[in-house]
């Protein structure tokens, strides 16, 4: 087998709770903490409640929740549903600087189903997701943001890989089972980004059949099936296939010394990553400026090559497309709240004057920030009297370098589950803020 597999694998079997950082501990509870929030919120909607009907409908009676419901069903199918709803409104956590993964949906969400399933610890659930945090940073950043160049959606093709590594651990899967559920997640792999242009409602799936994937792959070799042990590195694996320009080197890089869950990015805004600068950018003109959108007449945005390539679309056809579209959610920021999820809505969509501002958008490269997925960011307002107002930045609050405080993280997870019963939302906050605590997470309530 690869040096690469194994490596990768007898770090992830070999990773105890006591050997983890206390502040890499905190920032994994945060993402679950998140991830929770987004599930809640994604479950309500009418793409994800499809994909809950299917799993009702075809699960066999299990322990495991589909978050923010009443409803529990087997392991494979919370990781679908959970999945789905994590990715369902544009809410799940991120990395910065960006490598194409979804911590979120790909790691939090199939921890937490069969650790509540199997009544497993806090720890064990933490040493998990740190574990698979670890592995799928490295396959994403060795991918070298080379995936949705060539046509494929990333979280979908490398979340399988995280997936199988939370779960192998969480079933005891020892360096070569683990190996092979590489291989097998590896086949596993999927998504397209032609969601960028029409239906895009298929992009809410991708993370959700990534977590489906790779717990198959996982229990598929806990149970003795075997897959290729080159699928990272090999001639047909996944970075000679799905990238281009793939950079195998950083599949191991400081494995063990750097801890890449301290990168995790928690959105403040139900919109694409890429657009999470330029909106915060929007917002702080209107304040600084005490302007409202009726006062704008054109908006230019300066960004990452990314930007321009992918999410330059001014006139977005889907409530998908909308979140998707950095120019539309500057237009929103000006016109409306961007804190508020709600208010990537139909109704927003369909605003006449916020389309016709997003119209007016001109997107172009940031010369001074050069790299593909760069957050750095030029934000220039043009005003109907003539006067132009500019400002520039890379960061928001939510980033690694500009974190949210817990008090900060419970606000937005109660403007995401407390819609349902504030006291409840409150006590699972609490609960998963002490995860590690915990010695049995069955008795987690994840209804609301």
């Amino acid at each position: 087998m690869t040096n690469v597999s194994r490596t990768l694998a007898e770090f992830a079997v070999g990773l105890r709770y006591e050997s983890i950082p206390p502040e890499v501990i905190e920032r994994a509870k945060d993402c679950l903490i998140d991830t929770v929030g987004a599930c809640v919120y994604g479950s309500q909607l009418p793409w994800t409640q499809t994909v809950i009907g299917y799993a009702t409908r075809n699960s066999a009676p299990g322990e495991c929740s589909v978050f923010g419901t009443p409803v529990k069903v087997r392991a494979p199918f919370a990781c679908l549903c959970n999945g789905a709803s994590a990715h369902a409104f544009e809410l799940d956590a991120l990395v910065e600087p960006s490598v194409g993964i979804h911590p979120s949906a790909a790691l939090a969400v199939p921890g937490l189903a069969p650790a509540q399933g199997r009544k497993l610890s806090g720890k064990a659930l933490l040493s998990a997701y740190v574990a698979g945090f670890e592995v799928l940073y490295r396959i994403g950043h060795a991918a070298n943001h080379s995936i949705e160049k060539v046509g494929f959606h990333s979280p979908g093709v490398v979340g399988v890989f995280g997936t199988a590594v939370v779960v192998g651990k969480l079933f005891g899967l020892d360096a070569n089972k683990m190996v092979n559920a590489f291989g097998i997640a590896g086949s596993l792999s999927s998504g397209l980004m032609e969601f960028s242009s029409t239906g895009g409602m298929v992009k809410r799936l991708h993370l959700g059949r990534a977590a489906e994937g790779g717990f198959m792959a996982a229990v598929l070799a806990r149970d003795g099936y075997t897959g290729p042990t080159g699928v990272l590195d090999g001639k047909f694996g996944m970075l000679n296939v799905f990238c281009r320009d793939a950079q195998p080197a950083r599949l191991t890089q400081d494995l063990g010394s750097v801890w890449h869950v301290m990168k995790t990015k928690i959105k403040r805004y139900s919109c694409h990553s890429t657009a999470q600068v330029p909106v915060t950018l929007a917002l702080d003109l209107k304040e600084k400026h005490r302007i409202v959108g009726d006062d704008v007449a054109s908006i230019n945005i300066a960004g990452g090559e990314k930007v321009v390539k992918q999410h330059a679309i001014n006139e977005p056809c889907d409530i998908t497309m909308m979140q998707y579209s950095v120019p539309f959610s500057v237009a929103v920021a000006l016109h409306r709240d961007p804190l508020d999820p709600r208010t990537f809505s139909e109704a927003t969509l369909a605003d006449e004057k916020i389309r016709s501002l997003a119209r007016t958008a001109q997107v172009e490269l940031l010369k001074s920030a050069p790299g593909y997925s760069t957050s750095a960011c030029r934000l220039t307002l043009t005003l109907k009297n003539g006067k132009t107002l500019t400002a520039e930045g890379h960061d928001f609050k939510g980033t690694p370098t500009m974190p949210l405080t817990r008090p900060e993280l419970l606000e937005k997870f109660l403007k995401l589950t407390a819609h349902r019963d504030r006291r409840r939302a409150e006590r699972l906050f609490s609960q998963l803020a002490a995860v590690e605590k915990d010695a049995d997470l069955s008795a987690l309530d994840f209804a609301l």
